[in-house]
């Protein structure tokens, strides 16, 4: 019991990053305790992210946990290396990536285009108010990988000198992407600058729809004057015209192909 409710509040306070890794603790958690009154607990933990929502539904229709544990867990690993394996064709030679927040699939493609020898820089940003930006510098620089770290505000002065823009996706929806708050921006700035955007993520991040959470405002500003609101969302939602293509197990496709494959692969999935 100690540790799924470890796993939970992990979840909740953040200290588990990434849409991918979250479903995979998630999955470690109701391992644990394989019932529905565990699997709602986890559901709760983070509503907003639509894989770790499918991966427990999944779970929940099988008698035999492990089993489908295992088919979901091999799934997931397969979907990252190839997700790795087609995103790595974007990056060519003497790039600059520019990156924002923390995705294990945005980093994997990297560390692939790393291996395959190629030279490239990474501009990736400071990720307010939690920093994000931070493991995911770190990461890239334990693999070698060159790395130019900007606050959020610098995104005119260090966008314009990238080449590609790549970033994850907490979830997939009809109208666009939803990722950490700030995606929007940098996408329309690419667009305007004529700089391909590109969301990488699994198609199991498809959802109807989902809720912009908005987090604790301690996370900005602890002790303010009460006549301060401070607004936190965590999240905001990219419009897919301002997306170039979406790298996912499927390989590379637009936006619309993508969103029918994903639909499609959830019902023959469940």
């Amino acid at each position: 019991m100690e540790r799924f409710d470890r796993i939970i509040q992990d979840i909740k306070d953040i200290k588990i990053q990434g849409a991918n890794n979250i479903a995979r603790e998630g999955i470690n958690a109701y391992l644990l305790q394989p019932d529905r009154n565990s699997a709602e607990k986890i559901l709760k933990a983070r509503p907003t992210e639509p894989m770790l929502q499918n991966s427990i539904k999944f779970l929940l229709k099988f008698k035999d946990k492990k089993k489908s544990a295992k088919k979901l867990f091999s799934y997931l690993k397969n979907s990252d290396e190839k997700i790795s394996k087609y995103g790595s064709n974007l990056i060519k030679n003497d790039m600059n990536v520019f990156t924002h927040c923390h995705s294990t699939s945005v980093i994997n493609i990297l560390k692939q285009a790393k291996k395959q020898k190629k030279n490239f820089v990474v501009y990736n940003t400071e990720t307010e108010p939690l920093l994000q930006g931070r493991q995911t510098a770190n990461d890239l620089a334990k693999a070698g990988i060159k790395v130019i770290h900007v606050p959020d505000s610098a995104v005119d002065y260090s966008l314009k000198k990238c080449d590609l823009f790549l970033f994850g996706a907490d979830a997939f929806l009809k109208k666009g992407v939803v990722n950490k708050v700030g995606t929007n921006m940098y996408a329309e700035i690419s667009h305007l600058h004529k700089i391909p955007a590109y969301s990488c993520g699994m198609s199991l991040k498809y959802a109807k729809k989902v809720k912009i959470e908005f987090r604790s405002a301690k996370e900005i500003w602890n002790k303010h004057n009460k006549n301060i609101e401070v607004l936190n969302p965590a999240f905001d939602l990219v419009e897919k015209k301002f997306i170039s293509g979406v790298v996912s197990e499927f390989g590379i496709l637009n936006y619309n192909d993508f969103i029918k494959k994903a639909k499609q692969n959830l019902k023959d999935f469940s």
